[in-house]
């Protein structure tokens, strides 16, 4: 049974249709990449299951429990967390205090300082700027911070959305041999990103949406060498 399952979700912002029943699932092991261009609904997915958009129909499922009317601090609490594009940090405050905020949920003490450890040893940067402003950080360890952020929440699924936006090629290869480690380490991954040949390459299984609509699924591989999605999204 996937650990996240969402069965023919429909989103509206007012009268605009932004998913179309939108049907996909993430297995407790797995990368699962959802790309498409601008637009096509990817971020509303994200949204949806963290609680912050509301669907008109269908369902959220995670661990076999419906997350229908659930507020999204308790999706948080259940071990979804979600890194949203454009990062969020608190800027005015030290990169430790950013993520210790990210475990504003727990209470396990010993757990949290193995977790920072963690976190500090994914991302040595980390470690080094502890004490400096997050808003004084560069764009790459910003991101880091985002991710480091959401890992001080020990999430049992990690939604990431453009973990690479605006980042150099040698950061962008950082970031996504992190997500691969981290996903080594036992976390599920479902990853948004538009950099859909890096998403590809390391996720297990993949989504297409356009225009709201899943139109194209299978593996990352699969989806690489498919013709339509290489010209429309690989730049081939």
């Amino acid at each position: 049974m996937a650990l996240l399952e969402l069965h023919g979700i429909d989103v509206f912002y007012g009268r605009v249709q932004a998913l179309r029943g939108i049907s996909l699932e993430l297995g407790a092991k797995e990368i699962v990449a959802l790309i498409g261009s601008n637009g096509a609904g990817k971020t509303t997915t994200l949204r949806t299951i963290s609680g912050l958009m509301h669907p008109a129909h269908g369902s959220v499922v995670f661990d076999g429990k419906p997350l229908t009317g659930v507020p999204a601090h308790r999706i948080v609490s259940l071990g979804i967390c979600h890194a949203p594009e454009g990062r969020r940090l608190f800027p005015r405050m030290p990169v430790i205090d950013n993520l210790y905020l990210g475990a504003y949920a727990r209470n396990d003490r010993p757990g949290i300082a193995a977790d920072l450890e963690r976190v500090f040893t994914l991302f040595p940067r980390l470690q080094e700027r502890r004490a400096q402003l997050a808003g004084t950080l560069s764009g790459g360890e910003q991101q880091m911070l985002a991710i480091g952020r959401a890992l001080m929440a020990r999430p049992k699924v990690l939604m990431l959305d453009e973990p690479s936006l605006g980042l150099a090629p040698i950061l962008v290869q950082l970031i996504f041999q992190v997500l691969q480690e981290i996903n080594a380490q036992g976390t599920p991954i479902l990853l948004v990103e538009q950099n859909a040949t890096k998403a590809l390459e390391i996720a297990h299984r993949a989504y297409v949406l356009e225009t709201g609509n899943i139109v194209m699924s299978g593996t990352g591989q699969e989806l690489l060498q498919s013709t339509e999605v290489q010209k429309a999204y690989l730049g081939v």
